[in-house]
């Protein structure tokens, strides 16, 4: 055992104001690394320019409102730090004074000791790697022991272990589903896998993909899985709050609904989701949650249809005038009451990494039907319905026998939270701590992140 190293993570998506799964992943990542008893940093790179006066260092680091400069300075910039790529790019410590009030997004803030930033960092590491085929450097003053990049990023800290979290490899397997630039995704990801100190990823099944498609070695790339953790103060409201707070927020009954919640694009299958749920013919709508991204008119096709006309406007809300209920997004704290008085969350993804969003319905023992490719099926195990995601009968199916079977949902009940249990925040900072000894962070003394682990995952 020995003192604290520092450990940082990026803020790549903890920039985005509604998060992704990803900016999950990271607060999820930076909370272990906490209770891992380290120091926990973490490097942003926000538009926010280095200042003197440490009040207005802070300031500018939240100022997501400020206008942005002239196009020509900001041209001029990038071609100034393009041709000086070689010294890398410089980031500096935020002073974290607490005159900046962060309550109204403190939810969605990492657990963190020290917050770093380096202006437009992400965005000019994307225009390097476009000229120059190599990861861009970042100087600290005070490096970091460990750098965990949370996504395929095309920076490095020298001096630091670098090791990079690849959650799937998605545009390659299903390159008709994503927008990314499939070429240059192969290329940065291949350059990963063969320069970084060590490569993460969520499942096995993404493992295995790793693996075989970017050939990297199996003793490179290390499975941690994921932590599923929904805060114990919304998983414990009592019922009858929940039943009241979404009948007052939506209109909908608890245990009358059906829940999709996620991206509404391609790969999250949710236009042959709708035609199986309006196929299976249940009572009580269909919610789904989500933001609509590339190509979400061609998944929502069918309730556009000018035949069906099944969309109508309801003052912010937009839903079918039967069945379908949409809405962009959800407070957390709603979405969590939303997912625990749904009859089952349909989740048929065509491919996922891990698929957290099954997960944290299992945590709150709501039925989940699901996929059986890719990961879902090490991730739910037995505790869900798996099906074929391409096959509309077969989730029509499903979907009816969730709701004609009461034993068969309880039993989904019931088995959900032990399954999420395999995934909890202890066992999932259990599996970090024996990465990142492996990689010369030894453990602090003190630190017990694997008190109550749960039994073994296969995989392990």
């Amino acid at each position: 055992m020995t003192q604290p190293s520092r450990l940082f993570i990026d803020g790549y998506n903890l920039e985005l104001t509604q998060g992704t799964g990803v900016a999950t992943y990271a607060r999820n990542l930076s909370t272990a690394m906490g209770r891992l008893g380290h120091q926990v940093g973490v490097l942003y790179g926000s538009r926010a320019a280095p200042s003197l006066h440490p009040l207005m260092q802070e300031v500018a680091f939240f100022d997501t409102e400020e206008e942005d400069p002239p196009a020509l300075l900001v041209a001029w910039r990038r071609a100034r730090r393009l041709l000086f790529r070689s010294f890398g790019e410089v980031a500096s410590p935020v002073p974290m004074t607490g005159k900046v009030i962060t309550a109204p997004f403190r939810d969605r803030l990492p657990h963190f000791d020290e917050i770093w930033n380096a202006q437009d960092l992400f965005k000019q590491a994307h225009v390097n790697y476009t000229f120059g085929q190599q990861r861009l450097q970042v100087r600290m003053r005070h490096r970091p022991d460990l750098m965990h990049w949370t996504y395929p990023l095309a920076l490095r800290i020298p001096g630091a272990t670098n090791i990079y979290t690849m959650h799937d490899l998605v545009p390659l397997r299903l390159p008709y589903t994503t927008l990314d630039k499939k070429r240059r995704y192969f290329r940065l990801t291949q350059m990963l896998g063969r320069e970084a100190d060590h490569i993460v990823t969520v499942s096995e099944a993404s493992k295995r993909d790793i693996m075989s498609l970017l050939g990297v070695p199996e003793e490179r790339i290390t499975n941690t899985y994921q932590a599923v953790d929904i805060p114990r103060r919304l998983r414990e409201v009592p019922m009858p709050q929940v039943a009241a707070e979404i009948d007052g927020s939506f209109g909908l009954q608890a245990g009358g609904y059906w829940l999709f919640f996620g991206a509404i694009e391609p790969k999250k299958n949710v236009g042959r989701l709708i035609q199986a749920y309006l196929a299976s013919g249940v009572q009580g709508p269909l919610v789904i949650v989500g933001k609509q991204a590339w190509k979400s008119e061609e998944e929502l096709r069918l309730l556009y249809d000018d035949h069906v006309k099944y969309l109508v406007q309801e003052g912010s809300v937009l839903r079918t005038r039967h069945r379908v209920m949409m809405l962009d997004y959800v407070p957390f704290r709603l979405l969590v009451n939303l997912i625990r008085g749904a009859r089952a969350v349909l989740f048929p993804s065509l491919y996922e990494g891990f698929g957290l969003p099954a997960l944290e319905a299992m945590q709150l023992g709501t039925p989940v039907i699901t996929s059986n490719t890719a990961s879902m099926p090490e991730v739910v195990g037995e505790a869900a319905i798996k099906v074929d995601p391409y096959d509309v009968s077969a989730l029509v199916q499903a979907i009816q026998a969730v709701d004609s079977d009461a034993d068969l949902r309880a039993r989904l009940a019931e088995a959900g939270p032990r399954q999420a249990a395999l995934f909890s925040p202890e066992r999932y900072a259990a599996r970090l701590e024996a990465l990142y000894a492996r990689l010369g962070i030894a453990p602090v003394e003190g630190a017990t992140p694997a008190a109550a682990a749960p039994p073994r995952l296969a995989a392990e």
